[in-house]
C-alpha cells in the first residue's frame, strides 16, 4: 500500500478518534455504529480511486457522493431509487431531520436517546469532517490544518453539555490528531530516504538524531506549559472571564436540581423522575402559618413536548414594588407577611420569591422584577450564597367571585391560548366544559378531570404510547408527576380559550423548626396558573396530593381526591418513598438553564452594584488595549531615539597624520555621520512599515530613488527620499558627511508621502501593529529559541563526553 493511501485510511481513523467526545451527548452507540459504517465507506471510495490513480477532484468528489448514498441507506424516506440512489423525497425527508433535530436539542437534555435526526447530524457531521481531514492530509499536505475540522466535532459537547465534558473522549481525540501528525512525518521520511542532523552528515539506525533529541525536548517543554499554565492562569469555568460572560454553570440532573444548584425549567408531558440524594437548598422564615409555594420562574412557550420558559422582561428592583391589595375588587382577600430567605445550595438567576412581593430592599440594585410573570431576576449575578428579604401579599379568591370574571380581551395574552392541535385533547375540552358558561368553570371542569375517580395516579415515571402525541399518551395513561399534570392542565385550559401557564418553584415541604421551613431538591414543584380578567394569574395544583410532600389546596382549587375539600391551605399525607414532583431525567428531557433564555449578557457575578467587577472589566479591557499599543509605543520610541536632537559641537581634536595634511575629525562629524546612519534606520523601517520591500545589495542612492518611483511620490517627498539616500551614501563612503540637513523634516515628509499613497488597512497596520517591530521581535525570539537549544545541546554533549571512569583513574593515580 502506498504512502497516499495508507495516510488516507490514518485520517479516517483519526477522525472516527476525534468524534470520541460525541459520547458525552448520546445515551448508547448507536450513532458511533453508524458513523465507523460512513466513514469506513468514504474511506474506501479514496482508497479506490488513488489506487485507479484518479484526479484530486475526482477524489473529492466520490467521497462525497459516497457519504451521500450512506446516508440515504442508513436514513431512508422510503422512497429511493433501488433503495440506495437517492431521490427528491430523500432530501425532503433530510430536510424534515434538519428541523427534527432542531426541536430535539431544545426538548432533550444530554445524554439524549437514540433520536433519529440527531443520529443524522452526528453521521453527517463526523461524515463530513472524515472528507476535509483526507484532503487536508492527503491531498494538501496540511495535517496541522485538519486539526480544524476535528476541534470543530469537540466543540459541539463543549457548547451544549451543561457540565465539564469527560476527559477521557478529549485524550482519545488527541490522540487521533497526533497519531495523523505522526504518520504525516513518517511518510516525508520515507519519501526523503534518509535521517539527517542538521550537521551535514548522516545518522546510522542506532545513532539517535540531535534534531530529534532537539524535538523531543521542545515536546516536554510544552507539555508541561500546557500544564502548568492552566494551575496558573484562571480556568475557563471559574476565572474572570467566564464571571464576566455567564452567570451559571448549567443545569441539575433533573427537574429538582443536582449537586450544581440548578433546578430544570422544562414543564414535560413525558419522562421519568431520578431521586437523587436530598440535599437542603433554601430556607425559609414566614410569619405566615401555611405559606403557599415558593415561585423560581414560569413557562408560557408550548412545543409538542411541554411547556419552556422564555427570557423576563421587567425593570430594576428599587425598593418598593407594586402592591395588587391597593386596586383590590371584592372576593379578594390579601394578607401581607414577611419572609427572610438563606440560600444554601441554589446558583441560578432566578430569586426564590412568594407570590406576590411587594417591597424588598436587599434586592435593591442588581435585581429585577418582572411583574407580568411575577418573577425577580437578576442578569449581574446568581442566588448563590445570598440571604434576603422580602414582604408579600398572599392573595384569596372566592369561587364566586371568580366566576364573574369575563372573557379575556387583552391581545397581549391572546398568544398564551394558542396549543397545537391533537385530535385527542380537542375533543376531550369541548366534552368537558361543553356546558359551562363561565371561565372558572370551564377551568374546575378540566381541574376536576385529573381526579382519582378518572383513575389518575401520581407516578415517578410515565409510559409510552402509541398516539405519536405526549400529551394524548398522558392523558390515556393518566400516570405521572407534576410536570405532566402542571403542563397538560394548562394545555387544556388553553384549548379552552383561556390563558394559561406553568410555574416552577418549590413546595413548602415537611422540615419545618418554628417558623423556618427547610426546602429540600425533593421539594421542586410545578403546577397550572390560570388568568382572570380583573384577577389576575390565579393558581391551580391538578398534581395528586399523595405523591407531593407540602402540596397545598385552596377554596378555588380544592383537592379533588379528598371527600371533604380543604378550606385553608394545608399539607398532604406523604406516602412511604413520594416526594416533590421534580422533572424529567436528564437522559428525556433538558436541564432548561434561567441563564439560557439570555440572561447571561450582564457583567458581573456580586450583587453590589459595581463593586469590583466592573473594576475588573474595566481592568481586563484597559489591559487588552495596553497589550495592543505595545508594538506602536515601541515603535515611537525607537522613532524619537533617532529623532533626537544633535548634541551642540564641542571643540576639535586633530589627529597627526605623518606625510599627509592633518585631518580634523570633530564630534559635529562624527555625530552627523550617526545622525545620517539613524536616519536611513528609521527610512528603511518605514519602509517595511508600508509594505516597500527592502533590497540589502542595493546602494542608498539606489533604494531612494526606487522609492521614489514606487511609492509615485509627490517632488516634496520625493525631494525629501533623495536627501536621505545621499546623506548616508556620504556616511558610508565620503570623508565627510552631509552636514546641515533636514533629515528629521524629510523623514516626516516621506512618512507622509507613503501614507498618502498606501491602502486604508497598510496605514492602519502600520499605526497599530507595525511590521518592522513584529519583524525584529521574530528575528529576536528565533535567535532566543536557537541559543536555548544550543544551550541545551552544550549541557547534552558534556554530559555524553563525561565519564566516571575518569575519575576512577585519577584516584588510582
Amino acid at each position: 500500500m502506498t504512502g497516499r493511501r495508507r495516510l488516507g485510511l490514518v485520517a479516517a481513523s483519526a477522525t472516527l478518534l476525534a468524534a470520541a467526545p460525541l459520547s458525552a451527548i448520546f445515551e448508547s452507540w448507536v450513532w458511533l455504529m453508524q458513523c465507523i459504517l460512513a466513514v469506513g465507506l468514504t474511506a474506501g471510495a479514496a482508497v479506490l480511486t488513488r489506487t485507479l490513480r484518479f484526479p484530486p477532484w475526482a477524489q473529492v468528489l466520490a467521497q462525497v457522493v459516497t457519504l451521500l448514498f450512506a446516508l440515504t441507506w442508513m436514513f431512508s424516506s422510503g422512497d429511493e431509487f433501488l433503495a440506495l440512489l437517492p431521490s427528491p423525497d430523500t432530501f425532503e425527508h433530510f430536510g424534515q431531520l434538519f428541523t427534527q433535530a432542531g426541536e430535539d436539542t431544545r426538548n432533550y437534555g444530554v445524554p439524549v436517546p437514540n433520536r433519529e435526526a440527531l443520529q443524522f447530524i452526528a453521521v453527517l457531521g463526523v461524515g463530513s469532517c472524515a472528507v476535509a481531514v483526507d484532503v487536508m492530509t492527503v491531498l494538501l499536505r496540511k495535517p496541522a490544518l485538519a486539526g480544524l475540522p476535528m476541534l470543530a466535532i469537540y466543540s459541539v459537547p463543549v457548547a451544549i453539555y451543561v457540565d465539564s465534558v469527560p476527559v477521557i473522549p478529549f485524550i482519545v481525540g488527541a490522540v487521533g490528531f497526533l497519531w495523523l501528525l505522526v504518520a504525516d512525518n513518517v511518510d516525508r521520511v520515507r519519501r526523503f530516504g534518509r535521517r539527517f542532523t542538521g550537521d551535514g552528515r548522516d545518522v546510522d539506525v542506532w545513532e539517535p538524531s540531535p534534531l530529534a533529541a532537539a524535538g523531543r525536548r521542545l515536546a516536554v517543554i510544552g507539555v508541561a506549559a500546557a500544564i502548568l499554565l492552566p494551575i496558573v492562569v484562571p480556568g475557563l469555568n471559574t476565572g474572570l472571564l467566564s464571571s464576566l460572560t455567564q452567570v451559571g454553570t448549567g443545569a441539575g440532573s433533573g427537574f429538582g436540581g443536582g449537586g450544581n444548584g440548578k433546578v430544570n425549567l422544562f414543564a414535560s408531558l413525558s419522562g421519568s423522575l431520578q431521586q437523587s440524594e436530598t440535599k437542603d437548598m433554601i430556607q425559609v422564615t414566614t410569619n405566615e402559618e401555611e405559606p403557599f409555594y415558593l415561585r423560581l420562574a414560569v413557562a408560557d412557550t408550548v412545543t409538542a413536548s411541554g411547556f419552556a420558559n422564555r427570557t423576563p422582561n421587567g425593570s430594576r428592583i428599587t425598593g418598593t414594588l407594586p402592591d395588587p391589595s391597593q386596586n383590590s375588587r371584592p372576593g379578594v382577600q390579601y394578607d401581607r407577611y414577611h419572609a427572610k430567605v438563606k440560600i444554601l445550595d441554589l446558583n441560578m438567576a432566578f430569586a426564590p420569591i412568594y407570590a406576590t412581593p411587594v417591597a424588598s430592599d436587599d434586592l435593591k440594585g442588581t435585581w429585577n422584577y418582572d411583574a407580568g410573570s411575577q418573577i425577580v431576576y437578576s442578569t449581574r449575578t446568581t442566588t448563590a450564597n445570598k440571604e434576603y428579604d422580602f414582604d408579600y401579599v398572599r392573595a384569596s379568591y372566592r369561587p364566586n367571585a371568580l366566576r364573574q370574571a369575563d372573557a379575556v380581551r387583552d391581545g397581549s395574552l391572546q398568544a398564551l391560548t394558542t396549543v397545537p392541535q391533537d385530535r385527542y385533547v380537542d375533543p376531550l375540552v369541548e366534552r368537558l366544559t361543553k356546558s359551562k358558561t363561565t371561565q372558572y368553570d370551564k377551568v374546575m371542569a378540566l381541574y376536576n378531570y385529573f381526579s382519582k375517580d378518572n383513575d389518575f395516579t401520581y407516578s415517578l415515571q410515565t409510559s409510552s404510547g402509541t398516539s405519536g402525541s405526549e400529551i394524548a399518551d398522558f392523558l390515556q395513561n393518566k400516570a405521572g408527576y407534576c410536570q405532566q399534570y402542571a403542563a397538560a392542565l394548562a394545555w387544556m385550559v388553553r384549548e379552552a380559550g383561556i390563558p394559561a401557564r406553568v410555574a416552577f418553584g418549590f413546595t413548602r415541604g415537611g422540615d419545618r423548626d418554628g417558623n423556618t421551613w427547610t426546602i429540600t431538591n425533593r421539594n421542586a414543584h410545578a403546577w397550572t396558573e390560570v388568568y382572570f380578567d380583573g384577577f389576575g394569574w390565579v393558581p391551580f395544583d391538578a398534581t395528586p396530593t399523595s405523591g407531593v410532600v407540602g402540596a397545598s389546596r385552596t377554596d378555588w382549587a380544592p383537592d379533588v381526591d379528598s371527600p371533604d375539600p380543604v378550606t385553608s391551605a394545608s399539607t398532604a399525607p406523604v406516602a412511604p418513598g413520594a416526594s416533590s414532583s421534580a422533572g424529567p431525567a436528564g437522559a428525556d428531557r433538558p436541564n432548561r438553564n434561567f441563564d439560557d433564555p439570555g440572561l447571561a449578557g450582564g457583567s458581573g457575578t456580586t450583587g453590589s452594584g459595581i463593586s469590583t467587577t466592573v473594576l475588573w472589566s474595566v481592568a481586563l479591557v484597559a489591559l487588552l488595549i495596553a497589550l495592543l499599543l505595545v508594538p506602536a509605543l515601541r515603535r515611537g520610541l525607537i522613532r524619537r531615539r533617532r529623532h533626537t536632537a544633535t548634541v551642540k559641537p564641542a571643540a576639535p581634536a586633530v589627529v597627526s597624520a605623518t606625510g599627509a595634511a592633518d585631518i580634523t575629525v570633530t564630534t559635529e562629524t562624527g555625530q552627523a555621520r550617526a545622525d545620517a546612519h539613524a536616519a536611513w534606520d528609521e527610512l528603511i523601517d518605514t519602509m517595511i512599515d508600508y509594505r516597500v520591500p527592502i533590497d540589502p545589495t542595493e546602494t542608498p542612492r539606489v533604494t531612494a530613488q526606487r522609492l521614489i518611483r514606487e511609492a509615485e511620490f509627490d517632488p516634496e517627498p520625493a525631494e525629501s527620499a533623495t536627501l536621505l539616500g545621499r546623506a548616508e551614501e556620504r556616511a558610508r563612503y565620503a570623508r565627510r558627511p552631509l552636514q546641515g540637513g533636514e533629515l528629521t523634516e524629510a523623514l516626516g515628509r516621506v512618512r507622509k508621502g507613503l501614507s498618502r499613497t498606501a491602502t486604508r488597512r497598510t496605514r492602519l497596520v502600520a499605526a497599530l501593529l507595525p511590521p518592522s517591530v513584529m519583524l525584529r521581535w521574530r528575528l529576536a525570539l528565533g535567535d532566543a529559541s536557537a541559543g536555548t537549544v544550543g544551550f541545551f545541546s552544550r549541557i547534552r554533549e558534556s554530559l555524553v563526553r563525561f565519564s566516571p571512569r575518569r575519575l576512577l583513574t585519577s584516584r588510582a593515580r
